[in-house]
């Protein structure tokens, strides 16, 4: 072991990204759910700090990692999308198509991003990837962006096979027939972190872990969904009719269907879904603790999006916030995160910072004592100040830019929340909304006609930085005929 590893085992932190894929805001008990069962996670919040307003930077996954990846908006990268594999580079989604056209987007994140892994190992970590990537095919993944270990990701935006082995997925051999997935990416990891300390490696390291859960398909253990079967009949939850069905879709190979409105949170097999994720997460922080790491472990927990509501069995809720993923709603946007770094934050607090995707890279750069990389992460600030002496950021504002129709039911649009102030720029009839999240976070009560001069503040805010990125914009479709 050299002495710069020795420097690096004392001074710098091991980072572990948790991310969950396509969690909602309300979906743990310290956010305010009722039905779902979260202790573990909910311990991690009151062992560190639970930020109430932190945003995905788009309403659909592979954005949102390519920010984490880059500390940069998607429509920085180029990826504004989900990225549909078997869509060739520039090619449009015909069948994504309603009063506009569906624009084009990278579907890989490019080689010449300096991602937060590559930087991290430069500095000295060691680098692994454990889960969902969905940032590209195998030119494109993780060992390709500075991991030295990739364990599970591929272009597999969900679990291909459902959750239960044998996976079908590549970079994952098949476990025993029944095991979870969720079981065996958390093994992993730990395995990662014991051998790692075992070895006396000297290096710190950086764990992306990226659970597949809780997206679709929405199956859970069957102990698990019997609890919360029990606890829906206990609630009366199953004497009632949970969806509400509303306006047809608004594009043209879904405009047979309506968009179906889950209105409480009463799922059995979703719950299972997130209890499962959530006794993993105490398995994780229970073998930190075994080995002694927990206590020099900057931990992040947080989702990639907002919560499923609308559309594909609208297994969760996120009321009060308004819609859910692939829309530009809070719903959609608005997750949790949750921060613990043990002597640094102090415990059970509650940030109300507004913080994005692309602010995790030169945070972690920081706390690994890094030198920024302002070339890199151009949209992305650094929290930690926020983090270590609760000191205001004084951001003037964040944005969003989904030139696309959503599987969920969003029509394309961009959105800025300045303060307290949001405004959405919708771009099939360029309708603008503008709410007061202060005092109304479902987003109900549209303030545009009401208070012109901030609207036209943040439309000029958002116009702006739109044209600042060369942001693409859909045209309209000569063939709509809906």
């Amino acid at each position: 072991m050299n002495e710069g590893g020795k420097n690096f085992k004392l001074t710098k932190p091991n980072i572990i990204m948790i991310l969950v894929d396509d969690m909602g805001w309300r979906d743990l008990g310290c956010y305010g759910s009722g039905f779902y069962e979260t202790p573990c996670v909910d311990r991690l919040a009151a062992e560190g700090v639970r930020f109430t307003d932190a945003y995905a930077t788009c309403p659909v996954c592979s954005p949102s990692r390519a920010s984490v990846m880059t500390g940069k908006y998607p429509v920085s990268v180029g990826i504004t999308d989900w990225i549909n594999y078997w869509l060739k580079d520039g090619e449009r989604d015909f069948e994504r198509r309603g009063r506009l056209m569906d624009v084009p987007y990278l579907k890989f994140l490019p080689l010449a991003e300096k991602t937060i892994a590559s930087a991290l190992r430069d500095g000295g970590y060691a680098t692994w990837h454990v889960g969902k990537w969905h940032l590209g095919g195998e030119n494109y993944y993780p060992e390709r962006h500075g991991f030295d270990v990739n364990v599970g990701g591929s272009f597999h935006g969900c679990p291909p096979a459902g959750y239960f082995s044998p996976y079908n997925l590549p970079n994952l051999v098949d476990g025993p027939e029944g095991e979870f997935l969720t079981d065996r990416l958390t093994d992993e990891a730990i395995k990662l972190i014991k051998d790692h300390c075992n070895k006396g490696d000297g290096r710190p390291f950086f764990l992306n872990l990226c659970h597949y859960a809780v997206h679709t398909p929405i199956t859970g253990k069957r102990g698990d969904v019997e609890r919360f079967i029990k606890k829906s009949e206990r609630l009366n939850l199953n004497k009632i009719n949970p969806l509400v069905e509303g306006e047809p879709f608004p594009t043209e190979h879904k405009k047979h269907l309506r968009v179906t409105r889950r209105v409480v949170q009463s799922s059995p097999e979703y719950a299972a879904l997130v209890f499962n994720l959530d006794q993993n997460v105490g398995r994780l922080s229970d073998a930190l603790a075994e080995t002694g790491m927990d206590k020099n472990t900057l931990v992040v927990f947080t989702s990639d999006n907002g919560g499923l509501s609308t559309a594909e069995g609208s297994p969760t809720c996120n009321i009060p916030l308004a819609e859910g993923k692939g829309w530009m709603y809070d719903g959609g946007v608005r997750v949790p995160l949750i921060i613990k770094w043990p002597g640094k934050i102090e415990p059970g607090s509650v940030s109300r910072e507004i913080v994005t995707s692309a602010d995790f890279y030169p945070t972690f750069l920081d706390a690994a004592g890094l030198a920024p990389m302002p070339e890199r992460h151009i949209d992305g600030i650094n929290i930690m100040p926020a983090l270590a002496e609760r000191k205001p950021l004084g951001r003037e504002a964040v944005f969003w830019h989904y030139p696309h129709y959503a599987n969920q039911g969003g029509t394309p649009g961009c959105a800025v929340r300045s303060g307290d102030y949001k405004l959405i720029e919708f771009f099939e009839d360029g309708r603008l909304e503008l709410y007061d999240l202060e005092e109304d976070i479902s987003e109900s009560r549209n303030l545009a006609s009401e208070l012109p001069e901030v609207r036209e503040r943040l439309f000029e805010l958002l116009s702006d930085w739109k044209n600042k990125k060369g942001a693409r914009i859909p045209a309209p479709n000569p063939d709509y005929n809906c």
